[in-house]
């Protein structure tokens, strides 16, 4: 009868070493991957927000172009030649009028 307390009571030991591991990754992947998702999203977010029209930006497509028009999810951008193409406001990588440009070395 006692044998069956030991095992009983070195099970329940063993189950908190599983737990303990499974916990510290959680948390590794919380700060490694989730949290600077979040950060990012909400950074980009704000920049959607800031847009107004005459702004250049560059979309993830790698289009450069100027934003002719907004609504409240798509911006008309006008690229070279008067052409005006519609993005959703997701798509903008990049305000490339704030954008820091580095000078060229000489």
């Amino acid at each position: 009868m006692t044998s069956t307390v030991i095992l009983q009571a070195a099970g329940g030991g063993n189950m908190l070493t599983t737990i303990v591991p499974m916990v510290l990754i959680m948390v590794v992947f919380y700060f490694f991957m989730i949290r600077p998702q979040v950060k990012k999203a909400k950074e980009h977010k704000k920049l959607v927000a800031e847009l107004k029209k005459g702004d250049k930006i560059i979309t993830t497509a790698g289009i450069h172009g100027r934003i002719a028009d907004m609504n409240e999810t798509t911006f008309l951008i006008e690229v070279e030649g008067g052409v005006k193409i519609r993005f959703d406001k997701s798509a903008v990588s990049l305000d490339a009028t704030k954008a820091v440009t580095v000078p060229a070395k000489v």
